[in-house]
Parts: structure tokens; C-alpha cells; sequence
């Protein structure tokens, strides 16, 4: 496949820049030119001569760029001894030309001495080097803007990787846990009980499948999600599992990360519900702390948080994938903390900061 079947965004860039450009730029030679002509007493018909010279440099340089486009990409030191030889060369024939249109519209008129050929060189090098100096400087600056978004396109779509990883590292455990329970259900003979726990499985994985991990959802909407979830374990453990949300009006839109709440309401069913022949309860309580999100899931089990978490090693991956994937969405505004209650039970706390849909709009 040939090479121009994907063309290079710094040469496409600069080119649509390069006309305008160079248009601009000779023109406003062109206009000093002239203007130091009149100021210097030439007459009026020497428009043609500035016109000339504008139009000669105008010639040059364009094909200047052309050279310098080919040298583009090699290492540096050949390439700025290559792009001197050719402003070099590029000089002395604009100085040439120079001299012949200007000696043109004068009879007297010749160079004298070695200076004076200095002098015509000097001035034309000073003109043609500061134009290679803006067209490397700009053709620099665009490929710099074009690494610096490369850059952060790879960044975004390696953060975005990483949250998918982190998110869908859990849901394993949870499949193979609730398929057991539908085996052991099938095999104590209650299929109409396995019925409804597959019907609100398939639902759960297709709410599941279908929510984006990089995406924030409401925080009611992250509510249904768990009601799903919820559905699933409720055949387990029928009363032995109760749910109170206690969810401020303020906080009911508050955007938080999809499905980040679903491995704690795990932990918490195993340890505080599981464990427990009466089973238990578990609350879910939010409320809006200044700028800031406060969530607090909280069961009323036998605590001894920090025995079990070191014990269970699923248990460890899964808190910490939620903790590592709040900190790559927001970095150090965020916390979550576990703790054991006075009354008895745990205390997951999660602190994020406060938006809404309505925020997050440009």
C-alpha cells in the first residue's frame, strides 16, 4: 500500500496554513518595498520593479518550501546543514535577481566594492531567514500539537481500558456464585424458584452488557441497577434479606460511576446476611455534603470487617478494583473507607464529588 493512503496531518495542516500565509507575507514586502522606494525619491513607475521583486520572492520561497518539505525527517543535522545549503543557494539568486530588476530603473547604478555585494546578501539572507525560521517554527509547532493529542488520545483510551478492566474483573464471581444457586435450587427440586432467579439474572446481565463502565449514571438509576441485582439474591435469601435506601431529594440526580455500588452490596450480603441464619439488613444512604457526595452502605451484621476482608480473597480484589477504578475516574477527590459499627455490622463509605447531568453539559 502506498504511503500518501494515509497523509500526514502535520503536512495536510500546513499546507492548508502555507498559502494564506505566504500570500500575506509577501504582500506586506511588497507594500515596504514600495513604500522605501517613494520615501527614497524613486519615481512611480517603479511600482513594477517592487511588484518584480515581491514576485520573484514569492517564486523562491515557494520552491524553498519544497526543498525543506523533502529534507523533513532526517535526522536533524543533515537536515539543517541540507536547509542552509539551500537557503544559501536560495539567497544568492534572490540577491541576483534583486539587483538586476533595481539596476534596471537606474543608469548610474552598480556594485562598487565587496561590501556592497555583502550588503545586497546580507539584506536578502536577513529576509529569507526569517522566513525559514517562521516556517520551521510553525511546521514544529503543528507536529508538537499533533504528538500532544496522540498523546492524549492513547491516555484516554488507555484510562478507558482500564476502568472496562476493573469493572468487568467482577462480574465472574458474581456469575459463578448465582449460577451454583440456580444448580442447588434445580437440584432440591424447586424449578419454579431457579425459574425466577434465571428470568432476573438475564436481566441483570443485560443491564449489565448494555451500561457503559466509562459512563456516570444517576444515582436512582444506579438504585434500579441494584434492584436487579437485588432480585437475584432475593430468591436466595428471601426474608432474610431486607433493603432500606434512604436517598436525599438533592442527591437523587447526583451522576455516579455505573455499577460501582454492586461488589459492596456483595461483601455486604456474604458477610452480614450469608452468615447469618436470621439474615439482616442493609441500608444505602445518601446525602450531599457541599460539593461532594456522601454514600454510606451500612448492614447491621456481626462486623469483624477487617478479619473477614483479610480472609477472603475475592473479597480484597473486589473493594480494591472499586477503590483503584474511583481513583482513575477521579483521581484524589474521591475516598472510600470500611469500617466496623458501634452498634454492631459494617460501614462502607464512599465520598465522590457532586454533579449532574445538567453539569456536565458543555
Amino acid at each position: 500500500m502506498s504511503s500518501n493512503a494515509f497523509p500526514d496531518p502535520v503536512t495536510t495542516s500546513s499546507r492548508r496554513w502555507f498559502w494564506p500565509l505566504q500570500g500575506l507575507g509577501w504582500l506586506g514586502y511588497f507594500i515596504l518595498h514600495f513604500t522605501a522606494a517613494m520615501g527614497d525619491g524613486k519615481p512611480l513607475h517603479y511600482v513594477t520593479a517592487s511588484l518584480s521583486v515581491t514576485a520573484c520572492g514569492f517564486v523562491i520561497t515557494s520552491l524553498l518550501r519544497l526543498g525543506y518539505r523533502r529534507l523533513w525527517g532526517l535526522p536533524v543535522p543533515r537536515m539543517a546543514a541540507a536547509a542552509v545549503g539551500l537557503l544559501v543557494l536560495a539567497t544568492l539568486v534572490q540577491m541576483k535577481l534583486y539587483v538586476a530588476i533595481a539596476f534596471s530603473y537606474c543608469d548610474d547604478c552598480e556594485i562598487r566594492s565587496v561590501f556592497g555585494y555583502l550588503w545586497y546578501f546580507a539584506s536578502t539572507l536577513y529576509i529569507l531567514l526569517s522566513w525559514s525560521a517562521l516556517y520551521f517554527g510553525i511546521k514544529i509547532a503543528l507536529q508538537l500539537q499533533q504528538q500532544k493529542e496522540a498523546a492524549l488520545r492513547a491516555r484516554n483510551a488507555a484510562h478507558a481500558a482500564q476502568i472496562k478492566m476493573l469493572r468487568y474483573q467482577l462480574n465472574p464471581h458474581f456469575l459463578f456464585n448465582t449460577l451454583n444457586a440456580i444448580s442447588t435450587l434445580v437440584l432440591d427440586d424447586k424449578p419454579d424458584t431457579a425459574y425466577r432467579m434465571v428470568a432476573s439474572l438475564s436481566s441483570f446481565l443485560r443491564h449489565s452488557l448494555d451500561s457503559d463502565p466509562e459512563q456516570q449514571v444517576t444515582l436512582m438509576q444506579e438504585v434500579d441497577a441494584l434492584n436487579l441485582y437485588l432480585g437475584i439474591e432475593q430468591v436466595r435469601f428471601g426474608d432474610r434479606l431486607q433493603m432500606l435506601v434512604d436517598v436525599e431529594p438533592a442527591a437523587r440526580d447526583a451522576l455516579v460511576p455505573s455499577l460501582i455500588l454492586q461488589p459492596l452490596i456483595e461483601n455486604a450480603i456474604k458477610y452480614a446476611i450469608s452468615k447469618r441464619e436470621e439474615g439482616g439488613r442493609i441500608e444505602l444512604i445518601a446525602r450531599i455534603d457541599g460539593d461532594m457526595l456522601d454514600l454510606h452502605l451500612r448492614d447491621d451484621g456481626p462486623g469483624g470487617v477487617e478479619a473477614d476482608l483479610a480472609a477472603n480473597g475475592h473479597s480484597r480484589v473486589g473493594l480494591a478494583n472499586t477503590r483503584e477504578r474511583l481513583r482513575v475516574l477521579y483521581g484524589e477527590r474521591q475516598h472510600l473507607g470500611i469500617s466496623n459499627r458501634e452498634s454492631g455490622g459494617a460501614d462502607v463509605h464512599v465520598r465522590l464529588p457532586f454533579s449532574t447531568a445538567q453539569d456536565e453539559r458543555p
